[in-house]
């Protein structure tokens, strides 16, 4: 569509959407405002609007649309990376929309679009009750569920997108409406997984599960051990039950105060994930890690709200830089390409060098699941690294370039876009027969590509 970056609608038209709450360029509080969580991403939107309810979202895109400007939607502004120049869009921050409605009788929450993961766990746990949440506390519910959702209970359960059972947004045309399996079932298939292109979504609605407590934790090693537990780790996870879900890691931890003092400063191979069964059950899957005598082990019957945080992911903004890739099953040439790339003597500045456990529910395409209905592939490969300067940024990037191509003769040439950080080609998070009609529902429900999103479904494409 036509965008204007100079703001052709008079800037009254603008401040006075959403009772004020509006940032143009100039005004005292437009930087804060408009920074995502990720404070390396640089984003300058033509104006940004705080709507406090789905009526307000509806004037703002009616007025973006009157003004010639796009609309970019961000809670707290993960995965802001891939958004391209923001000079001719408002910028809509969902993050005054925080409710959660727990119906505990039909095991049900309902969220709005600011919500945090946090604030969904800590209303559902009083009645036994756990979301799919990510591994990250503060992470919006929204984001997380319309680009999949991968979490501690994925090889049992699936992926959050395809436990969302209504969605309320905001249409590109202006309309608040409601869709579920029963009512406009083809927008329903579309963003559970599809992204933030089809609508701005105002609420969702997800099931939830009675796992209380919950059996988790981490297993700990130095990192010279990395390529013995990865080994391990690789071999025991290709027969691994669908009820465990566990992720493996290099961490090279900076020694600051936030992190507690027995692992500060040092570099570390950790697994952590969780385990759906009776303690004799779980504690038999983790037998074989367990055996290889890491020297701290947290695994045990825990709140299953702790798990939110059982990741150790850093909270509030900050600067970072990523890469990622979906691989298959690791042979031994695989497990001593990722140490060499990352491990002991690589020289990688990377804080974190990561594979999550995919197949199970995760790789099975079940009936009435959304455009996301599966992940292909053994394992989610993602590192990061801390980039506080231009400096930092640059060879953070390059490792985690690096870590990919070393790591390319195992991808599968598909990505998870929730985990895709910068710019990618949005066709390799499905398959194409989705994809296909993925792009047909996008290109029926917003013609004039209103809505820009991070990983954008393209119009007629």
């Amino acid at each position: 569509m036509t965008t204007n970056p100079t703001l052709s609608a008079p800037a009254a038209v603008l401040r006075g959407l959403c009772g004020g709450a509006v940032h143009l360029p100039g005004d005292a509080g437009y930087d804060a405002a408009r920074a995502p969580w990720n404070v390396a991403v640089d984003q300058h939107p033509a104006a940004v609007a705080y709507p406090g309810s789905a009526p307000e979202v509806a004037d703002v895109v009616r007025a973006a649309a009157a003004a010639g400007l796009r609309v970019a939607v961000q809670g707290t502004g993960h995965n802001a990376g891939p958004l391209p120049d923001l000079g001719g869009a408002i910028l809509l921050r969902t993050s005054a929309m925080t409710a959660v409605t727990i119906d505990a009788s039909t095991r049900t929450a309902r969220v709005e679009a600011g919500a945090l993961w946090l604030d969904v766990v800590e209303a559902a746990s009083p009645h036994g009750l756990v979301p799919l949440h990510g591994s990250s506390p503060d992470v919006g519910v929204v984001g997380y569920s319309l680009g999949g959702g991968l979490g501690w209970y994925a090889r049992q359960l699936g992926l959050q997108a395809n436990s969302v059972t209504a969605i309320e947004l905001v249409t590109a045309d202006g309309e608040l409406v409601r869709t579920d399996a029963d009512h406009d079932p083809d927008l329903f298939w579309a963003l559970r997984g599809g992204g933030g292109s089809l609508g701005v979504v105002t609420a969702l609605e997800c099931t939830l599960y009675p796992i209380e407590p919950a059996y988790a934790g981490m297993l700990v090693w130095d990192w010279q051990h990395a390529e013995e537990v990865l080994t391990a780790w690789t071999e025991w996870a290709a027969t691994a039950p669908d009820s465990v879900t566990t992720s493996w890691r290099i961490l090279q931890l900076p020694p600051i105060p936030e992190i507690p003092e027995p692992v500060r400063g040092r570099n570390l191979v950790v697994i952590d994930g969780a385990v759906l069964g009776l303690d004799d059950q779980a504690e038999a899957i983790i037998a074989p890690l367990r055996a290889l005598a890491p020297e701290m082990d947290t695994f045990a019957r825990v709140p299953a709200a702790s798990l939110v945080r059982l990741h150790m992911d850093p909270e509030g903004p900050t600067p970072a830089v990523s890469a990622t890739a979906l691989l298959g099953e690791l042979d031994a040439e695989g497990v001593t390409a990722l140490v060499a790339a990352a491990g002991p003597g690589s020289g990688s500045p990377l804080l974190v060098a990561e594979l999550r456990q995919l197949g199970g529910a995760v790789g099975r395409s079940l009936p009435g699941t959304g455009v996301l209905s599966h992940v292909d592939g053994a394992y989610a490969l993602f590192a990061v690294a801390i980039a506080p300067t231009p400096e930092m940024a640059a060879a953070g990037s390059a490792a985690g370039e690096r870590l990919v191509e070393a790591m390319a003769p195992w991808a599968t040439g598909g990505q998870y876009l929730n985990f895709a950080e910068t710019r990618v080609d949005p066709r390799t998070g499905y398959p194409a027969d989705s994809w296909h009609r993925l792009t047909a529902i996008r290109s029926q429900r917003d013609p004039q590509g209103l809505l820009l999103a991070n990983h954008e479904v393209p119009t007629g494409g």
